[in-house]
């Protein structure tokens, strides 16, 4: 199969949604299938045998730290040119946008995936005035897909309840090789608590954006001396939050990859998530691979990763009092002993293979829909004809 996967986000970028792309490639190479990936163009022309081909990217005004590509006829260019047999479009909404259109012009099948949950984040850019609109342009361009993929369960059934057509679940999955307890270490233990590795270091990985909601921790930090974060990762708001937290024991890093971010992972003792707007977030299942409890914000996709006294613990959301409760119960050192196994266990029943194999039996599926869909427009265009014939 010669499969166009068009995507918001890719290489060199590091994300929750090229983690996946990844996989799912090396995959779908590996089964022999032909892959070409459109993306903002950042230099990469290959990746495990698919061909990359970049398109001309920009930096939007309020997100300065990421480079985006806009809506483009190059795309209908490339996939003039590649003619695949299918075309899965990635978090359709800029160049995507431009991937779900021209796939409907020449008549291709498509696959479209939600991962980032845009319309909640206009709740944190001041922007809540246009959430019905976000809703409706990214219902209009889901609604032009054969099949629609989504990350977690409570996820499918908002966006079923919004009247996404044929939506379901692409699992997750997670490198316990990569992510693993015996990357453990000393020297990055001491670097990420500012020089104070006998404090409970917490560490939150990922996107320093406004829906991340960093910002919750400060009053965590102001009653609990004892306790270091250390924020691994950059964005538009790193600025604001090193002001936020001046004066608080906490470390920027910046980013980190291969062996220093497994690191980074497995020399904390909890691993601290405030959003409640992911869709999933990988970087909790990478957390428990490296043997870390989850102290986590309660949201739907959240709570389907952690259970709360057994792989994490719970707490919540904006309410420092249940946070803070939540943080002193790992005080109990059997407890506290207990989550850590528990929290790599539970990793180890996701690899990247089940998801995988899953989106390539989701291609087929989507082959299916559309030669359903042909047959239903073949139909309706005959009946249109019969009645004008009649009138």
């Amino acid at each position: 199969m010669k499969i166009a996967i068009i995507t918001e986000t890719f290489l060199p970028s590091t994300d929750g949604v090229v983690t996946r792309l990844k996989e799912a490639i090396k995959f779908l190479r590996k089964e022999n299938n032909e892959v070409i990936v459109i993306a903002p163009d950042l230099g990469v022309k290959e990746y495990e045998g698919a061909i990359v081909e970049g398109v001309k990217t920009t930096r939007l005004p309020f997100y300065r730290s990421k480079e985006f590509s806009m809506p483009q006829r190059k795309v209908k260019e490339l996939l003039t040119k590649h003619e695949p047999d299918i075309v899965h479009v990635v978090n359709p909404a800029f160049v995507g946008a431009s991937g779900v259109y021209y796939a409907n012009k020449l008549n291709l099948p498509l696959l479209a995936s939600y991962h980032t949950h845009v319309p909640k984040y206009m709740d944190y850019y001041r922007l809540y005035p246009l959430k019905p609109a976000v809703w409706w342009y990214f219902r209009k361009l889901h609604n032009f897909s054969d099949l629609n993929l989504c990350t977690s369960k409570a996820i499918q059934k908002e966006l079923t309840d919004k009247n996404f057509p044929n939506v379901h679940v692409w699992d997750r999955g997670v490198d316990i090789e990569k992510y693993h307890p015996e990357y453990k270490n000393e020297d990055m233990r001491h670097r990420l608590t500012g020089g104070k590795p006998g404090n409970k270091l917490f560490v939150f990985v990922g996107r320093l954006a406004a829906e991340k909601e960093i910002h919750k921790l400060k009053p965590l930090l102001e009653q609990r001396s004892d306790i270091s974060l250390a924020l691994v990762g950059d964005g538009p708001v790193r600025k604001q939050l090193e002001e936020t937290f001046a004066g608080t024991n906490t470390v920027f890093t910046g980013f980190l990859h291969g062996e220093e971010l497994s690191q980074a992972f497995a020399s904390g003792d909890a691993f601290i998530f405030p959003s409640v707007t992911e869709t999933l977030g990988l970087v909790i299942l990478e957390a428990m691979a490296s043997g870390l409890p989850v102290i986590a914000a309660k949201s739907g996709p959240t709570m389907e990763q952690v259970v709360d006294e057994q792989t994490g613990l719970l707490y919540e959301n904006e309410n420092t009092d249940s946070l803070l409760e939540a943080i002193s119960k790992l005080e109990n050192e059997e407890l506290y002993k207990q989550l850590c196994e528990n929290a790599r266990a539970e990793a180890e029943k996701f690899s990247w293979q089940k998801p995988s194999e899953q989106i390539l039996d989701f291609y087929y599926q989507t082959l299916k829909e559309y030669q359903k869909n042909q047959v239903n427009i073949a139909k309706k265009s005959k009946m249109k004809v019969t009645e004008q014939n009649k009138t």
